[in-house]
């Protein structure tokens, strides 16, 4: 896909992914509406793209859990923008905790981010697509949408559906000129973690990449079509495995549960 003059719509603009991956579609000549819920944060990051990259981008406010909020976005975004060809649904949340001890409150708000945002955004600009013959939606996903970790129950299984959503969709638009993508980071070092979970990640020797080489890795899978892409050896060696034998993976995992159940906030 070529990203010089691409109108992109991306989501989650303001947070760690996000904002570079902002920056590395606006170094490719992209135009860009910035979605968010941090007002400033947008617009401190759109006027930064306009003075580096020499690019289009508008900071557009909004709650995507809510119906009124993705409606209102996408009419802003497709006006300032003159349409979409490409929706990047990054927006996402992730929690640690033991599922029984979990806030119900945060468990819709995760379902509702991670998974009913890209679901309806997606069926509210596929019209729009459908008429001009193109574009391509790209689902951010996890390592974890592919091997259920404990201690995030709620967030492997957000990320699990929106998977499935995307190789169902990528089935059913075969030939209408549209693209899905689901491209499934593992560990990232962003504000979205806890103290608790870097804390964890230590003691397991967990993987955890810098978000700028998410970003780059997101935006290459893009300029190549990749429909399904995975970052990250062995964590992508690993999907494969679960897929085939998942119970060698519960095995494996045993005594990582035991330590990684001593850093989850039980309350």
């Amino acid at each position: 896909m070529k990203l010089k003059n691409c109108r992109v719509l991306l989501t989650g603009a303001s947070g760690g992914i996000g904002r570079h991956l902002a920056m590395s579609l606006a170094k490719k000549g992209a135009r860009l509406a910035l979605l968010g819920r941090q007002t400033n944060a947008l617009n401190e990051l759109s006027y930064t793209l306009k003075a580096s990259a020499d690019t289009e981008s508008f900071a557009i406010t909004a709650d995507l859990t809510t119906h009124e909020g993705r409606c209102t976005a996408l009419k802003q975004a497709t006006h300032a923008l003159g349409g979409i060809d490409l929706l990047i649904n990054n927006a996402g949340i992730v929690d640690f905790h033991s599922f029984e001890s979990q806030d119900p409150v945060i468990i819709d708000r995760i379902f509702q981010t991670n998974l009913i945002a890209p679901v309806q955004l997606t069926r509210a600009i596929l019209p729009h697509m459908k008429k001009q013959g193109y574009g391509r939606i790209v689902n951010i996903g996890s390592t974890f949408g592919s091997i259920g970790f404990a201690y995030f129950a709620t967030y492997s299984s957000s990320k699990f559906a929106l998977r499935g959503f995307s190789e169902s969709l990528r089935r059913e638009l075969a030939g209408s000129g549209i693209g899905i993508s689901y491209i499934a980071p593992r560990a990232v070092k962003t504000p979205a973690n806890s103290d608790a979970v870097y804390q964890m990640a230590k003691a397991t020797s967990m993987n955890m990449d810098e978000p700028e080489d998410i970003a780059r890795f997101i935006v290459q899978c893009i300029i190549k079509n990749k429909t399904t892409a995975y970052y990250g050896w062995p964590e992508k060696f690993f999907v494969h495995l679960n897929a085939l034998l998942p119970k060698l993976i519960d095995n494996a995992l045993h005594k990582q549960n035991q330590i990684i159940a001593r850093f989850a906030p039980k309350t």
